[in-house]
């Protein structure tokens, strides 16, 4: 008689691939803490621990992550960028805003400076949270993004004109 653990993929488990899938899935998928995804499996009668869901995301996890990353919907290919003075406490602030063609809001952030080093900044966080650099940039007239563009992204189309970035511009709208 074979056993089920000389047939699954990870050997050495006691629990079935069917059973680790779901706990890293679980944890990855939603914003859930280990012992909460303990608990949801000991409802659907697992009892496993919440130190072995952690070891099952550690080992098991980033492949995990990669597919789920794989199933969401891309974003496009191209990306309007936007800046907007705001007071927060009394202090003007800066809130950079970056959306694509459908109106998908890509990243939000907020800093006190509006200069070369804050867009490449921006631009640096957007390449890394998309993958993937865009066809087109839009934005507005000013040459901080130019610039910061020719060190981060040097292939990528940039196009500057006010009307333009009605995308963006309409995005924060409301958010107000």
């Amino acid at each position: 008689m074979v056993s089920s653990a000389a047939n699954s993929p990870h050997p050495g488990y006691r629990f079935p691939v069917d059973v680790i899938s779901q706990a890293v899935w679980l944890y990855f998928r939603f914003p859930l803490s280990l012992r909460m995804v303990e608990e949801m499996l000991a409802a659907r009668g697992i009892i496993v621990s919440h130190e072995t869901v952690r070891l099952w995301a550690l080992k098991f996890g980033q492949e995990s992550a990669n597919r789920i990353r794989r199933r969401l919907p891309r974003d496009g290919d191209k990306w309007h960028l936007d800046e907007v003075a705001i007071k927060i406490g009394g202090v003007k602030h800066c809130l950079w805003r970056a959306v694509d063609q459908t109106g998908l809001v890509l990243d939000v952030l907020v800093q006190s400076r509006r200069d070369k080093r804050a867009a490449k900044r921006l631009l640096r966080e957007l390449l890394k949270r998309q993958c993937q650099a865009p066809r087109v940039m839009v934005t507005d007239k000013p040459s901080s993004y130019g610039a910061a563009k020719q060190e981060v992204m040097p292939g990528v189309e940039h196009r500057q004109h006010k009307g333009l970035n009605n995308r963006t511009e309409n995005s924060h709208q409301p958010k107000r």
